[in-house]
């Protein structure tokens, strides 16, 4: 006999969740195939090596935490001349990839990130935060100099990279209340060296960009000839190369599909140089799958790369300059992602595995692209899973998880998703809701955003169970919304705009308060409501609007809240005056403080408990209710 929907016994729960590693970065050495990475165990950032095909080993030990630390994080290291520098601790430490101690070359004062070394070895740049200020900076490899100041008198700056003569330097940079993927520029910087042997910059000009166009990720050529880098200026993130001898700019791919991805953090890489500097390999994404492609510079001519095919979600691909063998951490949808490398002949070699992988594909559930109307007959897009396959399956109709992405400038993509499986091998079916306003599928669906944060994400939600439920895939009285951060805002403001649509809502770090959002937020994001709702105090009657604390009185339905007490993009306070609200109407609700955790879960024993208490919650309220 069939069991219930959401009751069904699954192998994935919070503790398998929690026992995987978080696996964030790839880069290969230049002078040999020894292929570094950077994981996350728990709290914990670490960097491993192999070579070839032997052993991996770490790099660090726990004495260090491997991060960088400036916004949101991410570029945490970079490799070459067999040494690795990374960020730690509020500085920039070197290690031989050949073993021994890591030497700090910096003292220890600000943030580091996205560092980057010379052809020679003899200096890195990187990016450097200190007291709200951020630019970039010249360091002795060596760590004999004090850092100096290279390029600063913008708000934001990222993803600085040497030319391969070492006088010239490319970066990105932007201001408030710009995001990057809204409006940035590419810059590039002419080197001169003083007497003491020194570079600093003589000029520095901006080749492409501007408040409404994005640039992402410029790399030079390994010749030198060229720089490359991608701009959505056609209303796709695209390919793009500037020849340097005839000032000229050349547009590569054509596709309507997105080549680059919103610089949510530091490091982020989507393409790389061939060793040959004749091609470019480039992560291609349409509709929220990804291909890996290599591009021809001289005739743009693209084709797909053998042995990939297995994975629909790609990141950071790194190409060897010495074999042009090609690494990414790649997933599928059934598939957790995993650090792999394919080589010219094909070969392919997993160097990482996230977890155990011990569930077989075909007890889980794929993720289907849908696409569906809004009730103003605009189209909005997504991610489908219906309930992992059982022999004999209940009747009826399935409940719903309505999963909704953070950002809100975000995309759900077709990777694993262990949050996705944990409901679905339960007997949950999950839509992944890629809302008017997300990326992935062109600048103008992403600018649909601009003044209209708090509506489409809530009507397209709305709009997708609907869909479903009409389609008979699921049963549209048990839909639950779900989300974490913005996607847990979206959660507040469907329950107090369409009370009983949902039967509940399960929401993480969700923002309550835009007025307090945009004054106890960190830097990076410190205006983002700018754009997202409009500039104060024209718009404060918008404010108040999308505020669901201002509203807390129309929240009905059963709710499960979760905040983390160290959060500096939502702080606590925007949790705890919800759930004050909700306790004194006696509104059925949970409220689960994590000590130590910030906008994000790390620890293993918090993921766990965030699991096993939704479960639970569901059950109640949803389930048996």
């Amino acid at each position: 006999m069939s069991r219930a929907y959401g009751t069904w016994e699954s192998a994935i729960d919070g503790a398998s969740i929690a026992s995987g590693v978080s696996l964030r970065d790839v880069q290969w050495n230049d002078s040999d195939d020894t292929v570094v990475w950077w994981e996350s165990r728990g709290k914990l950032g670490v960097l491993l090596a192999q070579t070839g095909v032997d052993a991996p080993r770490d790099l660090t030990d726990r004495r260090l935490n491997v991060s960088g630390r400036v916004g949101y994080g991410g570029g945490a290291f970079t490799v070459g001349g067999g040494k690795v520098v990374f960020a730690a601790e509020g500085r920039l430490y070197s290690q031989s990839l050949a073993g021994g101690a890591a030497r700090a070359i910096t003292p220890k004062f600000g943030n580091y990130a996205s560092p980057a070394l010379a052809a020679d070895g003899r200096w890195v740049v990187c990016v450097h935060n200190y007291e709200g200020f951020d630019g970039i900076v010249l360091v002795d490899a060596d760590g004999e100099a004090f850092p100096r100041k290279l390029a600063y008198g913008t708000d934001f700056v990222m993803q600085p990279t040497w030319h391969p003569s070492g006088d010239h330097l490319a970066f990105v940079a932007w201001n408030h209340p710009q995001m990057p993927w809204n409006g940035s520029e590419l810059r590039i910087a002419a080197l001169a060296t003083e007497a003491s042997g020194s570079p600093y910059a003589q000029n520095i000009l901006t080749l492409t960009g501007d408040t409404e166009t994005a640039i992402f990720q410029p790399e030079f050529s390994p010749d030198g000839r060229y720089l490359a880098y991608i701009s959505d200026a056609s209303g796709w993130s695209q390919l793009y190369v500037y020849d340097l001898e005839a000032q000229a700019h050349r547009q590569l791919t054509t596709v309507a599909a997105e080549h680059g991805t919103p610089a949510w953090a530091q490091g982020l890489r989507t393409y790389g140089w061939s060793g040959e500097g004749d091609s470019l390999v480039c992560i291609e994404n349409s509709r929220g799958f990804c291909t890996l492609k290599r591009v021809e510079v001289e005739s743009g001519e693209s084709a797909s790369i053998a042995g990939w095919e297995v994975y629909s979600d790609l990141e950071q691909v790194a190409v060897s300059p010495r074999s042009g063998a090609v690494a990414a951490i790649a997933s599928s949808s059934l598939i957790p992602p995993r650090i792999v490398s394919i080589d010219r002949q094909g070969r392919a070699l997993t160097h990482r595995r996230r977890g155990a992988e011990n569930l077989p594909a075909d007890e889980q559930s794929p993720a289907q692209p849908i696409t569906w109307t809004c009730d103003d007959g605009e189209q909005a897009h997504g991610l489908f899973y219906p309930p992992a396959l059982k022999d004999e399956m209940p009747a009826g109709a399935p409940p719903l998880i309505v999963n909704v992405h953070g950002g809100p400038t975000s995309q759900r993509r077709a990777g694993y998703y262990s949050e996705a499986q944990f409901f679905t091998t339960r007997g949950y079916a999950v839509l992944q809701v890629n809302h008017r306003g997300s990326t992935g599928y062109g600048k103008a669906y992403m600018n649909r955003h601009r003044g209209n944060w708090g509506t489409y994400d809530v009507t397209d939600s709305i709009a997708g169970v609907k869909h479903l439920a009409e389609a008979g895939q699921v049963d549209s009285e048990k839909a639950v919304i779900m989300g974490g951060s913005a996607g847990g805002f979206t959660v507040l403001q469907s329950l107090v705009e369409h009370p009983g649509f949902y039967r509940a809502g399960i929401c993480s770090y969700g923002v309550s308060n835009q007025f307090g959002l945009l004054m106890d937020t960190h830097k990076f994001e410190e205006r983002y409501t700018y754009w997202l709702l409009g500039e104060l105090p024209e718009a404060a009657a918008v404010y108040r609007e999308r505020s669901p604390i201002f509203h807390a009185d129309k929240i009905v339905d059963p709710i499960i809240v979760f905040q983390g007490t160290d959060d500096v993009v939502v702080p606590q306070d925007q949790s705890d005056t919800i759930v004050a609200s909700l306790r004194r109407r006696g509104i059925p609700h949970e409220y689960h403080l994590f000590e130590g955790e910030g906008h994000g879960w790390r620890m293993p024993e918090t993921i766990e408990t965030y699991y096993s208490k939704i479960e639970r919650f569901l059950l109640q309220h949803v389930i048996y209710a």
